[in-house]
């Protein structure tokens, strides 16, 4: 019984706590209640073409190779990438991957890591219907789970309010925390 009422409260908490990243991302069940259900997932190894078939959407372009050249992406990048796939009626309508660093230790301090947040896509047809706060929520959340120090975004502009409602912040209001990007010359 005491089990039981354990997972409760644990299933309560989340709630709480999913309903308040949801608030802070825009997501408005109202608004997602209009698709037919859809359903965010972490991808795996079978989930491949639905990557591949959401990049090449993404920039529009037909490359035969496109499965294999992100299989080996993927190999590469080892279990410090997560993607995240939402499907409707099982077909793949959006995305969001997450890289994690990892810090080089310090003394006296704890280790830590962050995650870079990117390839956040919706297909066009299902953009404005909070599929990509969806995707947000679950990649918070993971990173919350993981007790990421920090995420941190390039979005485009028109992304931009979203990751603003998620609690994202320009780096020259970040305090001491700066980011700074060097392009090659």
């Amino acid at each position: 019984m005491s089990i039981t009422i354990a997972l409760d409260e644990k299933q309560q908490r989340r709630s709480a706590w999913r309903a308040t990243v949801r608030s802070r991302v825009g997501y408005n069940p109202a608004v997602t209640s209009e698709l037919p259900h859809f359903v965010i997932h972490v991808a795996d190894a079978n989930d491949l073409s639905a990557v591949a078939s959401l990049r090449a959407l993404w920039d529009d372009a037909d490359d035969h190779d496109l499965e294999g050249r992100i299989a080996s992406w993927l190999a590469a990048e080892g279990d410090r990438r997560t993607i995240w796939l939402a499907s409707v009626s099982d077909s793949p309508v959006g995305m969001a991957s997450m890289f994690e660093y990892r810090r080089m230790p310090h003394p006296g301090r704890p280790d830590s890591r962050w995650g870079y947040v990117g390839n956040m896509f919706v297909r066009e047809e299902f953009r404005d219907r909070g599929i990509g706060s969806a995707l947000l929520v679950a990649l918070i959340a993971a990173a919350d789970e993981r007790s990421y120090v920090r995420l941190v975004v390039s979005p485009s502009v028109r992304a931009q309010s979203l990751y603003r409602r998620a609690g994202f912040i320009v780096p020259d209001s970040a305090g001491d925390d700066r980011l700074f990007v060097r392009r090659p010359s």
